[in-house]
């Protein structure tokens, strides 16, 4: 957002921009500046802005969705661990199927289908799921997983840092969600399985040439799944 200057009060009034919405899609995220990233940060941490020295509230809900290419670098900044630990997992698209890619050159889609898009759920609906979520039940086997999996990523040698607190948080929130989406109201070990690598991958700084820790971080998780044994 931005001051602007009133001349019929004397004053200055805060205009919002667009990251005050429920869902902010921050498109190529590592081309923005480390300045709006830093900005950016504050919103994902505290779920509020700062302009002249006042605090605005975001959401609830407040999420980010975050896009970037991976293979592209001239113009872009790499995000700093503090904020990509604030992503709770990063997923690759990749390329679609035959079929889809198929369908995609029959129907050839154009910029007009966003506008006919309709909303999949309004927000307290969201705010009631979120609830739903923290409902879920949690052995405390199943959290003791969740961190000895942690330790296993903070000692490992190939990797500089490890999994964060926040990050076996992020996990345990994510296998919540899993098995609620799977019609279950308890937490079982595959849960946490499948998403070790999407929720802990981006947060891990390997040694070595695999800095961005990308592939090489899935790989050294893929094997920690196999080394640590899961509750029965």
């Amino acid at each position: 957002g931005v001051s602007v200057y009133n001349a019929e009060t004397g004053q200055f009034v805060f205009k919002r921009g667009p990251i005050f919405a429920h869902i902010l899609l921050a498109d190529e995220i590592n081309r923005t500046t480390p300045r709006t990233q830093s900005a950016l940060l504050e919103a994902m941490n505290e779920s509020q802005v700062t302009m002249d020295g006042q605090s605005f509230r975001l959401g609830p809900p407040f999420m980010v969705i975050a896009t970037q290419n991976p293979f592209q670098f001239e113009g872009t900044y790499f995000l700093p661990e503090n904020q990509l630990d604030r992503f709770m997992m990063r997923i690759r698209i990749g390329y679609p199927d035959r079929a889809t890619e198929l369908r995609i050159l029959l129907e050839q889609p154009s910029r007009n289908q966003l506008e006919r898009l309709q909303p999949a759920m309004g927000v307290q609906a969201l705010l009631d799921f979120q609830q739903q979520v923290l409902a879920v039940r949690v052995e405390e086997a199943i959290m003791d997983y969740i961190v000895a999996v942690a330790a296993a990523t903070r000692r490992h040698e190939q990797l500089a840092v490890g999994l964060s607190p926040r990050g076996a948080l992020a996990l345990l929130q994510a296998a919540r969600a899993a098995a609620l989406m799977d019609g279950r109201d308890y937490v079982v070990p595959d849960d946490v399985k499948g998403l070790v690598v999407p929720v802990a991958a981006h947060r891990l700084v390997t040694r070595g040439l695999a800095q961005d820790g990308s592939y090489g971080a899935e790989g050294i998780l893929e094997r920690i799944l196999q080394t640590v044994p899961a509750p029965q």
